[in-house]
């Protein structure tokens, strides 16, 4: 039995940087509405700001990276994302705030999609396991770092937030002293294969499919990391330290659930595991946001990590199987673009919070699902994989 590349752990050590300080933001918006005194649309807009230049870019620069190999952007987007959100605890003005969320986004566009682009070509056999490590990397980030921002916010004091830069800075350092090494690999595994991108076949109808999919499980997972915290206060009434940590429980529960379910894609088929996912998101997303206990809304956490995490892997993977010509498109898209969706919902639903309340925005979690639940039986098995 093969083992699985050690340089996977690489990219999932990058994975845990960049997206650590993603994850705080969402957990650092009631301590900027307490201090800037917004409204939940703003709140969502911040969100909206990080997620939407990010989005945007990410396919983008996937489908370049198809083309010419820019490895140099892992370590670019780690370091930025650390950056930008340090800078946040030296500012109380809206607008900047604004802008620094946004450049933490784009800082999370430059490093996906190449990152995810060399993790495939590095797996070889092991593509779901990889995959699934690679995301536990993301998991384990967007679990610690709303739990770091919220002691730094609440307990140390916001300025705490430049541990963020520190240990990006140097992550970044690190990843680019291997760089190298990772090309040299992924041009071994290309001649070992006797293939390569050029003689691949792209089947866009099944894409296209998956892209609803993809959609549904971004909404969710948007929506969740945006208002869950806000949930807990508003709703639950707990404290703000107990919405961070409903959220870091969320993560800490998808880092282990994301590697399960690659491995389980391997072994049982990547359709499988997605479409039994989305099963469960149905009533675990309706029962969720409609619970008025803080304890029965921290047991419904587990089926919602089973549902918004289990599937990631397998939905990664079958984009890029799918667009196996342009992988690194197919990543921006899969990693990227489908955040467009849940990031310009998250002031909708804030919109809606501020006119109604934030349990009935929230319904929309539950139909969301639904839709993406029926199309999960509509993808396609990949050609290749028809003896699965």
């Amino acid at each position: 039995m093969k083992h699985m590349n050690p340089y996977v752990y690489l990219f999932t050590i990058g994975h845990f940087a960049a997206d650590w300080a993603q994850g705080a933001i969402p957990a650092l918006i009631p301590y900027f509405m307490a201090t800037g005194n917004l409204t939940y649309q703003e709140s969502g807009g911040i969100i909206f700001a990080n997620i939407l230049l990010s989005s945007v870019t990410q396919p983008l620069i996937g489908y370049y990276a198809d083309r010419v190999s820019i490895p140099f952007l892992v370590p670019l987007g780690v370091l930025l994302c650390g950056i930008s959100l340090s800078l946040m605890a030296f500012t109380q003005s809206y607008g900047l705030i604004l802008v620094l969320s946004m450049l933490s986004g784009l800082g999370s566009s430059l490093f996906h999609p190449e990152a995810a682009r060399m993790v495939n070509g590095i797996a070889q056999q092991e593509k779901g396991k990889a995959m699934g490590c690679f995301s536990v990397g993301g998991n384990a980030g967007f679990a610690v770092g709303p739990l770091l921002a919220s002691f730094s916010a609440y307990t140390f004091g916001i300025r705490g937030l430049l541990l963020f830069g520190i240990v990006n800075g140097l992550t970044a350092l690190f990843l680019y002293s291997r760089m190298p090494r990772v090309r040299a690999l992924m041009k071994t595994a290309v001649r070992q294969a006797g293939t390569d991108s050029s003689t691949a076949e792209n089947d866009w109808h099944a894409f296209g499919k998956l892209t609803f999919v993809i959609f549904a499980r971004s909404i969710g997972f948007t929506l969740c990391n945006t208002f869950i915290p806000l949930y807990w206060i508003h709703v639950l009434h707990a404290t703000p330290s107990a919405g961070g940590m409903a959220l870091t429980l969320l993560f800490s529960m998808g880092v282990v659930v994301t590697f399960i379910g690659g491995v389980l894609a391997d072994r049982f088929g990547y359709i499988r595991v997605m479409r039994g996912s989305f099963l469960i998101m149905v009533p675990a997303m309706f029962l969720l946001v409609n619970s008025s206990h803080v304890a029965t809304a921290t047991v419904l956490l587990i089926p919602t990590a089973l549902a918004l995490f289990a599937p990631y892997s397998a939905i990664v993977i079958l984009g890029q199987t799918y667009l196996s010509r342009n992988v690194g498109f197919a990543s921006g898209i899969t990693l990227g673009l489908s955040s467009t969706i849940g990031g310009i919902l998250s002031p909708l639903v804030g919109w809606g919070a501020d006119r109604w309340g934030i349990q009935p925005a929230l319904q929309i979690l539950w139909i969301v699902a639904i839709i993406g639940c029926l199309f999960a039986f509509f993808v396609p098995v990949p050609k290749a994989w028809k003896t699965r």
